[in-house]
């Protein structure tokens, strides 16, 4: 059954605004976007931003919860299920760097909410579902690769997942400030092709390698 021209409208309108407030979040941050700047840029009056979001907070929560969204959904876990885990692994790792450079407003809200200590994201339960789905996938992968021999015993998903998403995050949150110091333009498509295969080697490398005596492990920190 086709939506009613009303529904559409909302539905339309709603997206103009979501839009507007995160362009006005990615380039002011929470604290100097503006809900009149918000309502300019998506050609809205302020009484129908309120119509359908309680106030600033409120946009600023959906906006987070649409860029993790984003995230988890190029992560895919329905694209490495069924996967050896082998591949799993390499998709999940190419998918995760590959997001960070095409969806740049990803890496600032998410400098953005660290700068307020995840204040918006504890608000919010659909953000930490997503992230329990993500360690279960994760979970899953790992042992189907112990299972068969391929990886390593006793990797924690978690950790696995930090490192994955650091070797990326931190290259690109930080590409202009390290391609000065190095002078190499680190946003350039080679260097960015380049940090990828990096990334997948090390990764690989790490969970196929099998640990050897003199290692570092967590219970030598205690």
């Amino acid at each position: 059954m086709a939506e009613k021209p009303a529904v559409r409208d909302a539905i339309r309108t709603q997206e103009k605004i979501l839009a507007a407030a995160q362009a006005e979040f990615a380039r002011r941050g929470y604290d100097g976007a503006r809900v009149d700047a918000i309502v300019a840029r998506a050609k809205v009056s302020k009484n129908l931003l309120y119509h359908y979001f309680r106030g600033k907070e409120d946009l600023y929560i959906r906006i987070l919860e649409r860029v993790y969204e984003t995230l988890r959904r190029r992560q895919s876990d329905v694209a490495v299920n069924g996967l050896d885990p082998l591949d799993a692994m390499i998709r999940l790792c190419e998918n995760t760097f590959r997001v960070f450079v095409e969806e740049p407003d990803v890496i600032i809200m998410l400098n953005t909410e660290n700068l307020h200590r995840a204040r918006h994201i504890g608000k919010s339960t659909i953000i930490r579902s997503m992230y329990d789905r993500l360690a279960e996938t994760l979970r899953e992968i790992l042992r189907q690769g112990e299972e068969q021999g391929v990886f390593r015993k006793g990797v924690d998903p978690v950790e696995l997942y930090i490192s994955i998403s650091g070797l990326g995050y931190f290259y690109l949150s930080n590409q202009y400030t390290l391609s000065m110091l190095f002078n190499r333009k680190l946003g350039a498509p080679e260097h960015i092709e380049h940090r990828q295969a990096h990334l997948v080697d090390m990764v690989i490398s790490y969970l196929t390698r099998e640990p050897q005596p003199g290692d570092w492990t967590p219970e030598l920190a205690r």
